[in-house]
């Protein structure tokens, strides 16, 4: 099975920017990239954040730019998102009876289990007891299947104390879950706009930068983040019961390209591609 992970698209209305930066084109190029080079994966998960201010005018710009993506999608509420708006533009989002946008499918032998992690109002993110109760039945249901997760924030302290701050700050809920569970193979996030690997109680992790703008790696005290213009990026994650590999593609990189052949002539062996 073949994923695409796309995250913090942090959409404004048409026409806008975001530290400088047009967020619907960077989303656009990503779009492109991924037709092109993976037009055969059998899902797309946005992990959150897709508008940066919940406008409506943003989720329906998203669902216009999706519409060129020839792969089944799922998105993901992030802490900057609305949810009755994302919905109100997505109506294909599930959502739990009391309103958590909390859902999984079963496909090609492993079960994909969607959380929502967000605290309405702050950015700091929430697992509460109902829907860690849900996620519980979830795990359970799943008897042998293999589970993959995906949420927004992280669960976990990363070492970057301007983003820890922003994490789940009571991740126990979720914890105990997990860990009364043997069939969790990896837990995906975004929120941090960083590429990260790690691995918590035993369980891979990973997080990958947004396509608008990215987290400068700063392990220092302090209230504000730096925001940097870096290559924007998705994940190709290859999944089987047994093995999960993750890539991070920074699709926006521009930097010199090589032919390297080391079977030709000296000379030859090193030919530039742009």
């Amino acid at each position: 099975m073949k994923i695409i992970q796309i995250t913090d698209t942090h959409l404004v209305p048409n026409g806008g920017t975001l530290f400088e930066s047009d967020p619907a084109e960077r989303l656009r190029a990503a779009v492109v990239d991924v037709t092109a080079r993976h037009g055969d994966a059998d899902l797309c998960v946005l992990s959150g954040d897709l508008a940066h201010n919940g406008d409506p005018d943003a989720y329906t710009l998203l669902a216009e730019i999706l519409q060129d993506l020839p792969v089944p999608r799922q998105l993901i509420v992030g802490n900057h998102d609305d949810r009755a708006r994302l919905r109100d533009a997505s109506p294909e989002i599930e959502a739990m009876p009391d309103g958590f946008l909390q859902s999984y499918r079963d496909q090609d032998g492993m079960r994909l289990v969607f959380l929502d992690t967000v605290d309405p109002g702050v950015h700091t993110g929430a697992f509460c007891a109902a829907r860690a109760a849900w996620l519980d039945q979830v795990l359970t249901d799943a008897g042998d299947l293999p589970v993959l997760i995906f949420m927004h924030h992280a669960p976990i302290r990363i070492g970057m104390p301007r983003l820890d701050a922003y994490r789940i700050l009571d991740p126990k809920p979720l914890e105990t879950v997990l860990t009364a569970h043997s069939n969790v193979r990896h837990i995906f996030f975004g929120h941090v706009h960083r590429p990260l690997a790690g691995s918590w109680h035993g369980i891979p992790l990973s997080a990958l930068k947004g396509t608008n703008h990215q987290t400068g790696l700063d392990f220092s005290e302090g209230d504000a983040n730096t925001v940097t213009l870096e290559p924007a990026s998705y994940a190709v994650v290859f999944a089987e019961p047994e093995t999960i590999v993750v890539h991070f593609n920074d699709f926006a990189d521009d930097s010199r390209r090589f032919l390297y052949d080391p079977h030709a002539p000296e000379t030859e062996q090193i030919k530039p591609l742009n």
